[in-house]
């Protein structure tokens, strides 16, 4: 079981709050992902439920008891750290087994749960390795593994990925979600990509200088964000914020329109033609099988569009932009969303 409660949960550092009265719900056997910009207190929020840090006011619960003054070990969590914190001297074997080991798990018992976490991993041939001799994934996959055989409540990953490079970070994304569908174990990661927490989270919480300014599936935060704030965090690239006349014609204080949802035509619209805004295309970016064009729009401002990687445009070409009128964000002067 790891269902993980939050109640005004409060972190202070030298007087100055960093988590601002938390409240969240995590359901038992679901993967959240925490995701923000450096700084907004996603890791601090993580530590807190681990017990690394002392909850300044507020509490903790999980599966129903109160673990706000637990120690970490006491909690039935296992975290896995961004720096993978192996032991090099240590066989994969036993890096794996260690926490075991200083829990005084029988030696038989050990010896069952390594192996299964080994062939979970695909790490058995790699057992009798030290982690020097391993690539940065397998690594990884040695921390993961010695998460695993603790059989937790939760599993905590603060930026696990992040020392990886792409490709193997797309790859292990995958690994960690089959792995965590599989064991079926409540799952809580950290992140500052938010391409990483669209791709992997059922829960996505987004924070922004210590509060939770929206919690929702991927779909939900992209489809109906908040505020201004989750609207441009949400989606790659990033929304459109258009203050200034153009907001004002809509009745908002700015206006949002994802760059997937802007038609890009060549030359000025001919009359009678769907209204659009002209402009000049600053840069074109090809990436084969999209092409993002950033335009300087008339009255508008710099405007990018996501279209097919077919499209041919060069800087200095007029062109319109044709925006979806029923896929426009409006925000109110506290940049919160306004109902369609």
């Amino acid at each position: 079981m790891g269902r993980i409660t939050l109640s005004g949960v409060r972190k202070d550092f030298d007087g100055a709050a960093v988590i601002h009265g938390a409240d969240l719900e995590i359901e038992d056997g679901s993967f959240v992902v925490f995701v923000g910009p450096s700084g907004c207190g996603k890791t601090t929020l993580l530590r807190l439920i681990a017990g690394l840090e002392d909850v300044s006011d507020g509490k903790i619960l999980i599966d129903g008891k109160d673990v706000t003054h637990m120690s970490p070990a006491s909690r039935g969590l296992s975290m896995v750290f961004q720096s993978y914190a192996l032991y090099p001297h240590m066989t994969v074997r036993n890096n794996i087994a260690f926490g075991l080991k200083m829990s005084r798990v029988p030696k038989e018992e050990i010896a069952i749960r390594v192996a299964a976490a080994a062939e979970t991993l695909n790490l058995t041939e790699h057992l009798d390795r030290r982690p020097a001799q391993l690539s940065g994934g397998q690594r990884q996959r040695v921390a993961i593994g010695r998460a695993i055989v603790r059989e937790p409540n939760a599993f905590l990953f603060d930026e696990p990925l992040s020392n990886l490079d792409a490709a193997l970070r797309t790859q292990m994304r995958l690994e960690v979600v089959r792995l965590q569908r599989n064991l079926r174990t409540t799952a809580i990661y950290v992140t500052h990509d938010q391409v990483e927490a669209m791709t992997m989270a059922q829960q996505i919480v987004v924070l922004r200088a210590g509060r939770i300014e929206q919690v929702g599936s991927p779909l939900e935060l992209y489809e109906r964000p908040a505020n201004v704030f989750v609207a441009s965090f949400i989606g790659s690239p990033c929304m459109n914020l258009l203050t200034g006349s153009i907001a004002d014609r809509h009745g908002a204080s700015t206006l949002g329109v994802r760059p997937e949802h802007i038609q890009v035509n060549h030359g000025v619209q001919a009359s009678g033609s769907a209204k659009g805004w002209e402009g000049v295309v600053v840069q074109a970016e090809h990436l084969g099988s999209d092409t993002f064009v950033h335009v300087e729009a008339v009255g508008v401002g710099l405007v990018t569009a996501r279209c097919s990687g077919g499209l041919r445009v060069m800087p200095g070409e007029s062109v319109t932009l044709i925006p979806d009128a029923a896929r426009l964000y409006r925000f109110d002067a506290q940049e919160r969303a306004i109902p369609a």
